[in-house]
């Protein structure tokens, strides 16, 4: 069994108004993933991504890139112990 990771992201540039928070959930439910996104009032926005370790990496590798339309000037990940509060991933509203 894979280990599992579980990382909160901050992800910053231009990430609102570019269906970042529908490509995060798409692509995290692609590779299997738990967790949620949400913009922040900063203009950034917030995930937690949690599942087995490369998965997670790779998640967090094309947050840096994003959806067209997305630059993204910087992700700041941190490992984080225990997993999401639900199964699936979600976008949560603000």
């Amino acid at each position: 069994m894979d280990e599992v990771r579980t990382v909160s992201a901050i992800i910053r540039g231009r990430v609102q108004g570019v269906s970042y928070r529908a490509w995060t959930k798409d692509t995290a439910t692609g590779l299997g993933l738990s967790g949620h996104v949400r913009n922040r009032s900063d203009g950034g926005v917030e995930a937690l991504f949690s599942g087995p370790a490369d998965a997670v990496g790779r998640m967090l590798d094309l947050c840096r890139k994003g959806p067209p339309g997305a630059r993204v000037d910087d992700v700041a990940a941190t490992d984080e112990t225990g997993g999401p509060a639900t199964q699936g991933f979600v976008v949560r509203l603000g």
